[in-house]
């Protein structure tokens, strides 16, 4: 996981184009919390398992066995961002998707001036979140590892 934040990093070195991160990846991941929730699979006892909890979980796995410490941050921030994605209605849940996406090219294309690293490596997709988890603890105060495996 190292390696990977290394390289995102490498993406995102303004100020501008972080911010544009910190609002546009947390909608990103609500928004399609909100649109994975519309496919249910299951339902036990009164709670419905859909798309969006089934893919939260797995990507909650890759986190905290790629980056222990910072991979159960970034999960738990993934499970709050899916509860609240799931709480929305479809038409917020779609916008602030859109919005998110937005925010994200806006921050390559004015501040960068550097395509994004998604585009050159898929995983950075759900590198990403790691990384403002990571540089919210950093700016907060944490370690620089953060636990890193």
């Amino acid at each position: 996981m190292r390696e990977r934040l290394d390289e995102y990093a490498g993406y995102h070195q303004t100020l501008g184009n972080e911010v544009c991160h910190y609002l546009g990846i947390p909608s990103i991941v609500a928004g399609a919390a909100t649109l994975l929730g519309l496919v249910r699979l299951a339902t036990f006892g009164g709670i419905t398992i859909t798309l969006a909890e089934v893919v939260a979980g797995a990507i909650g796995i890759f986190y905290v066995g790629s980056a222990r410490l910072l991979g159960l941050a970034t999960a738990a921030l993934l499970g709050v961002l899916v509860a609240v994605g799931r709480a929305l209605p479809f038409w917020a849940g779609l916008s602030i998707f859109v919005a998110g996406w937005v925010l994200q090219f806006v921050g390559h294309a004015a501040f960068e001036h550097r395509s994004p690293a998604f585009l050159r490596n898929l995983l950075h997709l759900l590198v990403g979140p790691a990384w403002i988890v990571e540089r919210a603890l950093k700016r907060l105060g944490g370690t620089e590892t953060t636990g890193l495996s």
